[in-house]
């Protein structure tokens, strides 16, 4: 990939990362419940999920989804039912007071902040027809195209790591300023709310 297009496709990632969408609300939520150090590890869950959205676009696979409407539908739904699951565990979960940094969460592992960050990029074939749209543009057709891919994903990686980290920090931040069980309900319903919304959102996006 030659540098000229790496730059232009280095400036519409950081437009991909920066804009709001279930990533963003999933590693806010993240960074409130357990604090900046664990909640950031669900940021490399949403960069395995973006890598296997490059990985179906890549095969081919982004173009079966994006042309076969019951393929759309079927990965569509399952990522509306993944979002409103965790929307409503966020909604129900104990109004118990937010943890300090000196007192970090333990309850949830690496592990499962890992693959529910995976879950929420992966399953999201809005983020397969968008790349479906943007990656050719960058692509050059006479060249090997792995190279290229993995370009893009290291891009997608870079930038995505870092937006989260900032969408992380700020919620963590929030998070040493709210102590009661009150404040902690509120946020519950929030950000319970929020992935409720983008499962709508997602439940109306349609192929074009």
């Amino acid at each position: 990939m030659d540098t000229h297009v790496w730059l232009a496709f280095f400036a519409a990632a950081w437009a991909i990362s920066l804009s709001p969408g279930a990533g963003a609300v999933a590693a806010m939520s993240a960074g409130l419940s357990h604090g900046f150090a664990r909640g950031y590890v669900m940021s490399f869950g949403l960069v395995a999920g973006i890598w296997t959205q490059v990985l179906v676009v890549g095969v081919g696979l982004g173009a079966l989804i994006a042309a076969s409407a019951l393929a759309f539908s079927v990965i569509k739904w399952l990522g509306v039912a993944y979002l409103l699951w965790l929307g409503v565990r966020q909604w129900r979960a104990p109004a118990s007071p937010l943890v300090t940094p000196d007192e970090p969460a333990t309850a949830v592992s690496r592990r499962a902040l890992l693959l529910r960050g995976w879950g929420v990029n992966a399953v999201n074939p809005k983020g397969t027809v968008f790349l479906l749209a943007v990656v050719p543009q960058f692509l050059d057709l006479a060249q090997p195209l792995l190279p290229q891919y993995l370009v893009i994903a290291a891009t997608l990686a870079f930038t995505d790591l870092v937006v989260m980290a900032g969408y992380t920090a700020l919620a963590a931040k929030v998070l040493r300023a709210l102590k009661t069980p009150s404040q902690a309900k509120l946020l519950n319903r929030v950000f319970g709310g929020l992935f409720v919304g983008v499962a709508l959102l997602l439940a109306g996006f349609k192929r074009h």
